[in-house]
């Protein structure tokens, strides 16, 4: 199967990925959103997890003992790759799955689309030859993720380092819309983009 009419949109942790498929559904662009399956993947598949890496990853439990903490977790995760790639080997396939089959739907239409998908290069498991890049530099990464999710600088490397470098990725794209500025910036260097298109 080839998605001829899809372009993966991705980048690295706090690159301003999100902000910019925001943008894309402003000029009318449809957008299937990794993350946001991963999320529902995550629940669905809670108690698979939970026997993986124990309830420990679990939210208090007075409040609701079967929602995973997606923080604990993270932390976890990001700080052991063998653990990364248990849940990984868990998620991964679910989230695949469901991105091929709305893919699917998608090409039927006959319009381009995006595919939001953080780990587009380290995956390498979608048929999708086009791909656009928002890229930015690994101190600006820093200082947003460590904003952003209130991490401590080794926390936040920790994160950014757990992906391919944005400086390789880079080489690997399409196409590559930098942002290191502004918000109408980055709406200014996707207007370009989408004429282009």
């Amino acid at each position: 199967m080839n998605l001829s009419l899809a372009i993966a949109l991705t980048g690295g942790i706090a690159s301003g990925k999100s902000t910019a498929a925001s943008l894309l559904k402003l000029y009318g662009y449809h957008i299937i959103c990794a993350d946001e399956i991963a999320h529902q993947k995550l629940e669905s598949s809670a108690e698979e997890v939970v026997r993986a890496f124990g309830e420990g990853i679990l939210k208090d439990r007075d409040l609701d003992s079967s929602k995973i903490d997606r923080q604990k977790l993270g932390a976890i995760v990001f700080s052991n790759k063998n653990a990364r790639q248990k849940l990984e080997s868990i998620l991964h396939p679910k989230i695949r799955e469901e991105i091929l089959s709305q893919a699917q739907m998608q090409e039927s239409k006959g319009i381009p689309y995006f595919v939001d998908i953080p780990l587009f290069f380290e995956t390498n498991s979608y048929p999708i030859s086009r791909s656009l890049l928002i890229y930015t530099t690994k101190e600006l990464q820093l200082k947003r993720l460590q904003e952003r999710n209130h991490l401590s600088e080794e926390e936040a490397l920790k994160r950014i380092e757990s992906q391919i470098s944005l400086e390789d990725k880079r080489v690997m794209a399409s196409d590559v819309i930098e942002n290191y500025g502004t918000l109408e910036e980055l709406q200014s260097a996707i207007e370009s983009y989408l004429r282009t298109l």
